[in-house]
């Protein structure tokens, strides 16, 4: 059986499409939720188990935990995790987690990269830019994750239209439902190829 590892730092609609696209697969497990935010609605959502029934143990942590220690990286070696899935997380992965699972986190960017990526480049901030810059197309992009942000090997994107008339907003609502569509397939690929 092949076991994922969540991470979010949001209200985790990605990590319960993906929850619930794996819930009644008897070849992945998700195996758990990891979030840096006590607050993030993604918590909420793997209580109720994700609509689907699937309860999901969650690991909550700091900042320094996550960047000063190899703890994350143990516990994930102890879960025997085959892939990590970033679902809305907000940080850097750090280094040695990076090496620890070499082509085995997997992150999702709400633009087509290289365009509109980098620290700082995430959420409405990446659509608000989108529209500032006039573009006529917006997407998503699911990449391999390396030490930087959104750098790591493209394995897929997707594409919206982006109309003049379009706010951020709506842009955010097209590139949700790419994401929607899209992620948990991706995700399902990648596992068939570990």
């Amino acid at each position: 059986m092949k076991r994922i590892a969540l991470f979010a730092s949001g209200s985790g609609s990605n990590a319960e499409k993906i929850a619930t696209y794996f819930a009644e697969n008897a070849d992945v497990t998700v195996s758990m939720l990891l979030t840096n935010n006590p607050k993030a609605g993604v918590i909420d959502r793997s209580r109720r188990g994700f609509n689907s029934g699937l309860h999901v143990p969650v690991l909550l942590f700091d900042r320094t935990t996550f960047y000063d220690t190899d703890r994350i990286t143990e516990v994930l070696q102890q879960q025997r995790i085959d892939l990590i899935v970033l679902a809305g997380f907000m940080w850097l992965m750090p280094a040695g987690l990076v090496r620890a699972f070499p082509n085995r986190i997997v992150n999702i960017h709400p633009a087509l990269l290289p365009k509109f990526g980098g620290k700082g480049m995430y959420g409405h901030f990446v659509h608000e830019a989108v529209v500032a810059a006039g573009e006529t197309e917006s997407g998503i992009t699911i990449h391999f994750v390396n030490e930087h942000y959104d750098e790591g090997q493209i394995i897929f994107q997707a594409s919206c239209p982006v109309l003049p008339t379009d706010t951020p907003d709506d842009v955010a609502h097209s590139v949700q439902a790419l994401e929607h569509a899209h992620y948990p397939r991706i995700v399902a690929d990648v596992l068939g190829r570990l």
